[in-house]
């Protein structure tokens, strides 16, 4: 075994010599909490005992060393010298108490005003507080008499009565152009001229020639009359005689000839000058002066429509003509009134003319030709346009604006108003619709009062307040049964 003899001694902390606190340090640590030690506390310059943490490990298992003056933080925390609490102004104290009284007194204004403001923001409250059902704000609507219109509708384009094109006649160069692209022309004006010269010479030389055969027929006939004079004298023989009154014949022939080629270059004369054929109104040009024209060219100079009157064909179908077949036939005449693509607008008003001679099978329509005047050209060719024809008219019908009938799956209804401010469910028929009109056949009769607007928060027995469209004065429900009743004009009340 080793000898441990000479082994040093383990080192030993060196004892401090303690030290006085001055008083005033002493002041100051009696002050501090409990935790730290005091200086009466300290003895030989060690702090109390306390339980201290085990010992570290020591190889030598010699006694630990004693640990310096340490306070366990898990044990102790650490604590800190609180601060002195400054106190407030009294002036702070004194603003935060007029503002907590403001709010108060805010607060009690607030509670006195709310409930009356609310009632009367919110009239049915007071039924709600009363005990009695919720009123619905509806507006109303009442039935009338009235006239309304049947009409067949359907589509159609702007048809010209006439539409020409232009060409020339005979061959040639254009001289001049003298009419305006749209402008509107009248029949017989003069549009354009082609070179007259070649023709003017044709008119010549026909005429020379004329007058050649014409001399020849005149000689032909002084010779014929001497033959006939020889003949009664058996002077020449017979023969000779038949024979120049052949000649005769030709020259005759050959001289009407000659008249017909005069005639001929004459009219060559008068188609050189292009008039118009019809009134109407001129399109764009296609040929230029300067260019050579020919009678066999498949384009023409200019296009001619006619614009008043005008025309509009459309299609009804089948199973309505033999209503407007019959009506013609009466004699009467029946209207129709041209309307934009959105049905919005009225373009012009004119009469049924025609009726196509046969059906389209592929559509089950048949074609119809109306007639509008036009002076004011709101109607152009080739336009689209809703053609709407008016078959007759119904008169003394109830009355009633297409938005107050409600549809379901099996019926049409409306919600009637009745005496008790209560609505109920009536089925109704629809018969003839025209805009935002509709014919009631059945249902309802004059003033009855029906709902236009609010339907959709409504049910059978539910209470409303009506207010009437058109009226003053709102309605209390005084319609239902009694609604072909006197009205006495005078102001009702709200619907109690």
């Amino acid at each position: 075994m080793p000898d441990d003899s000479n082994a040093p001694p383990p080192k030993q902390d060196q004892k401090a010599e303690p030290v006085r606190p001055s008083s005033s340090s002493e002041q100051q640590l009696d002050s501090l909490p409990a935790p730290y030690p005091r200086p009466q506390d300290v003895q030989d310059g060690k702090p109390p005992k306390r339980d201290a943490p085990p010992a570290p490990y020591s190889l030598h298992n010699e006694p630990p060393i004693p640990a310096p003056y340490t306070q366990d933080p898990k044990t102790h925390p650490p604590q800190t010298v609180p601060k002195r609490e400054q106190k407030p102004p009294a002036g702070s104290k004194l603003k935060w108490l007029w503002i907590a009284l403001t709010v108060l007194l805010l607060a009690g204004v607030a509670y006195l005003v709310w409930p009356k403001s609310s009632s009367a923001k919110n009239p049915t409250e007071k039924g709600k507080k009363g005990g009695g059902p919720p009123q619905t704000q509806v507006v109303g609507i009442r039935a009338r008499k009235g006239n309304i219109a049947v009409y067949y509708q359907g589509l159609g384009s702007v048809t010209p009565i006439y539409t020409v094109t232009v060409k020339p006649r005979v061959d040639g160069e254009l001289m001049q152009v003298n009419y305006r692209e749209g402008q509107m022309v009248k029949k017989g004006a003069l549009l354009a001229q082609v070179d007259p010269r070649p023709y003017q010479i044709q008119l010549e030389q026909a005429e020379g020639q004329y007058a050649k055969d014409q001399a020849t027929l005149e000689n032909a006939r002084l010779d014929l009359k001497r033959y006939e004079t020889l003949i009664q004298q058996k002077a020449i023989p017979e023969q000779q005689v038949a024979t120049q009154r052949a000649t005769v014949l030709q020259d005759e022939g050959v001289v009407k000839s000659d008249q017909a080629q005069i005639d001929s270059a004459k009219l060559n004369l008068v188609f050189c000058k292009i008039t118009a054929p019809i009134t109407g109104l001129v399109g764009l040009r296609l040929v230029d002066p300067g260019n050579i024209v020919h009678a066999s060219d498949s384009n023409g100079l200019l296009v001619i429509t006619q614009i008043d009157p005008i025309s509009v064909l459309f299609t009804i179908a089948e199973d309505q003509l033999l209503q407007v077949l019959q009506r013609m036939r009466k004699g009467q005449r029946l209207e129709v009134d041209a309307f934009d693509r959105q049905m919005q607008n009225k373009l012009a008003g004119g009469t049924l003319t025609n009726t196509d001679n046969q059906i389209d099978q592929t559509t089950g329509t048949i074609r119809l030709r109306a007639t509008f005047d036009n002076k004011q050209r709101s109607l152009f060719p080739n336009q689209f346009v809703n053609a709407r024809l008016k078959i007759e008219e119904k008169r003394d019908v109830v009355l009633l604006p297409s938005a107050a009938l409600q549809r379901s799956t099996n019926a049409t209804f409306v919600y009637l108003v009745q005496e008790n401010s209560t609505v109920t469910i009536r089925n109704v028929t629809v018969g003839t619709t025209e805009g935002e009109s509709a014919e009631i056949t059945s249902g309802l009769k004059e003033h009855d009062v029906v709902v236009l607007t609010g339907a959709d928060k409504l049910q059978e027995g539910s209470k409303v307040n009506a207010q009437i469209s058109g009226e003053e004065n709102r309605h209390s429900g005084k319609s239902g049964g009694k609604s072909g009743g006197k009205q006495d004009g005078r102001s009702r009340g709200k619907a109690q």
